[in-house]
């Protein structure tokens, strides 16, 4: 194994282990470190409790991946990931038999990160019955923008989550668990929170800002996707929510004309238009003059390919 080579778990059993002893050996680390310093300054010792971070994927890792896995290093004494394609959040005819699978590439970015440990499960192992008979449901808010496209993709996405977290807190044991997600994902990340509080999850989210492109593209893995033309095309999504941005600061987002945008969108030669609306992001209702933050959100197909994007407009 090179120095930054990750540990490859793919059964929960020893994922639960590979976490047990990564964390062991960094709280010996730690208290090594403690009593060092004590005895260097002429001190009390003052041990510390290290950390767990955690950056659940499907894998085709990018550079907005690699962010997230950066600043869980940052933040964290040990990192761990989990690879999974999970087929409970495609839904008929979607993308989940071309979704790239290309763990050992991913293996390497993530070493590269700081991630010590990858959990890349089978599905047989993550759902040995086949399609688990309890599922967790996202509510009304799960059938609305994302969820009204891609009916029982949130369902998915929380029962698979939801998984993880008892697998991670296993391994963890009492140390402190912080969980990262891409803030690409909004709506997902708003049913992730809902569900660690309704559920009393032992663990920590910690949202990051969007990763674009040098031309504004949000990084994603269906990028890839994209022929080079398609691609030119897709930009239209970023600018077209830069500009709402731009309006909103001047005139405030009461006066963005979002029908204009939507054509505008939609004028985009191989470009559809799915939904592109303003809501509350702590809510995902209308927004209002109380509304601390105001969030575009939009989703389009490029070809055959479905893009999603949004951005803060105050």
């Amino acid at each position: 194994m090179t120095e930054n080579q990750p540990t490859i778990a793919t059964t929960i059993a020893d994922f639960i282990t590979a976490i047990t002893k990564a964390l062991a050996a960094a709280q010996l680390q730690a208290d090594e470190q403690a009593r060092a310093l004590a005895a260097q300054e002429g001190t009390e010792v003052i041990y510390r409790d290290v950390t767990l971070g955690f950056v659940p994927t499907m894998g085709a890792l990018h550079n907005g991946h690699a962010t997230l896995m950066r600043r869980a290093a940052e933040q964290n004494d040990v990192v761990v990931s989990s690879i999974f394609v999970n087929p409970l959040q495609f839904g008929p005819g979607e993308d989940y038999e071309r979704y790239p699978r290309t763990l050992e590439a991913d293996a390497a970015l993530a070493g590269e990160a700081g991630v010590q440990v990858i959990f890349a499960p089978s599905v047989e192992e993550m759902y040995p019955d086949g399609d688990p008979l309890i599922r967790i449901t996202s509510g009304e808010l799960g059938t609305k923008f994302e969820g009204k496209t891609r009916p029982g993709h949130f369902d998915g996405v929380l029962t698979v989550v939801n998984k993880l977290f008892n697998i991670v807190r296993a391994g963890a044991g009492d140390h402190e668990v912080n969980a990262y997600f891409g803030q690409k994902d909004a709506q997902q990340f708003v049913l992730i929170q809902r569900m660690v509080h309704d559920f009393n999850h032992s663990v920590n989210l910690r949202p990051v800002a969007i990763v674009r492109d040098d031309d504004g593209l949000a990084l994603s893995s269906r990028n890839e996707f994209l022929s080079p033309a398609e691609r030119e095309a897709a930009l239209v999504l970023s600018r077209t929510l830069a500009l709402l941005r731009e309006n909103s600061l001047n005139r405030g987002f009461e006066g963005i004309d979002l029908q204009s945008a939507r054509e505008r969108i939609n004028a985009t030669e191989g470009v559809r238009l799915d939904y592109l609306e303003l809501v509350d992001p702590h809510t995902f209702g209308e927004p209002t003059e109380e509304s601390e933050r105001v969030l575009a959100l939009a989703a389009i197909f490029v070809g055959s390919t479905r893009l999603i994007d949004n951005m803060d407009l105050r």
